[in-house]
């Protein structure tokens, strides 16, 4: 991965940059090199926190995310410079990836990425932390549910997800709301967890998903460790035209709930708790393995 600043602006090329740089036998040596060994057994103190998110740099919810660790440690916080909600875990290979400094109340708050929340996550370690890379990486605080199937969506999510990848421990928050959000409760009920997670890190390969019911603190009924619940989204598109008559659509839906346990995400949201949901990066299902065993052959 190479880097060539312009200005006060970087630009950040993802594979073969169209030129020469000076510094190319270095850059061929840390692409040899992973910037993490190995996958963290404890976290040190003081952390070094990497922020998220996919609602942009700009968004309430990281600002709470923000306050609510910030006497962990050392914070960076790496964001989308605009929403990126629903990015799923998609990475940008076909253009360069800007990088813009964000100030707030007059100090650097972070850097404002143009690309999505597994690009911030990628950049963060493997260039512009790269000599010090973050200990943790929290993502959020997310503006809606990630519960259920949202998982796969989730550019939240996904950015915890591209930690574990990267062998950093890995948290996303999710505030269940679009309205009216608790973010005294939400900023209370992360810097709990997240004090949880530096003492006791997720194992290696496991990131946790943290969902929060939009009520005051006193309101919550407690914690509770959850599956991922089965549900789908019923899709539903609006079709319209624009002001010289082409037509575009519009997506709009709703979460269908295929599952009546107890234990799921979704309905421990819906009962008033904070759900945390672990979850692993192995998709194999294991219980088919046999089922297709029989199609093996040799050439």
């Amino acid at each position: 991965m190479a880097i060539k600043l312009f200005g006060d602006t970087q630009k950040f090329y993802i594979g073969e940059y169209p030129g020469e740089f000076p510094e190319r036998e270095n850059t061929q040596r840390m692409k040899n090199k992973s910037p993490v060994s190995n996958p963290a057994s404890r976290i040190p103190h003081p952390v070094r926190i990497l922020l998220c998110n996919d609602d942009g740099i700009h968004a309430p919810g990281l600002s709470v995310l923000h306050g609510a660790v910030k006497e962990f440690g050392e914070l960076h916080v790496i964001a989308p410079d605009v929403e990126r909600s629903a990015a799923g875990h998609a990475i940008t290979l076909s253009e360069p990836i800007k990088s813009t400094p964000v100030e707030k109340n007059g100090e650097l708050f972070g850097y404002g990425i143009g690309g999505t929340p597994a690009d911030c996550i990628k950049l963060a370690v493997c260039a512009m932390l790269r000599d010090t890379p973050p200990d943790l990486v929290l993502s959020g605080i997310n503006l809606g549910s990630n519960t259920g199937i949202s998982v796969i969506y989730s550019g939240t999510v996904s950015a915890a997800t591209e930690g574990v990848v990267l062998g950093i421990p890995g948290v996303a928050f999710s505030l269940c709301t679009y309205v009216d959000p608790e973010w005294e409760m939400a900023g209370r009920i992360v810097k709990e967890i997240t004090q949880k997670v530096i003492e006791t890190p997720p194992p290696p390969g496991v990131l946790l998903n943290v969902n929060l019911p939009n009520l005051p603190y006193e309101k919550l009924k407690g914690i509770r460790v959850t599956r991922m619940g089965r549900s789908r989204f019923i899709e539903e598109f609006h079709k319209r035209l624009d002001p010289r008559g082409r037509t575009y659509y519009w997506l709009d839906g709703a979460l269908e709930v295929h599952d009546d346990g107890d234990d799921i995400d979704i309905h421990a949201v819906r009962d008033g708790y904070v759900s945390i949901t672990p979850i692993h990066l192995d998709l194999t299902a294991y219980d088919a393995l046999e089922t297709f065993r029989p199609w093996e052959t040799e050439f």
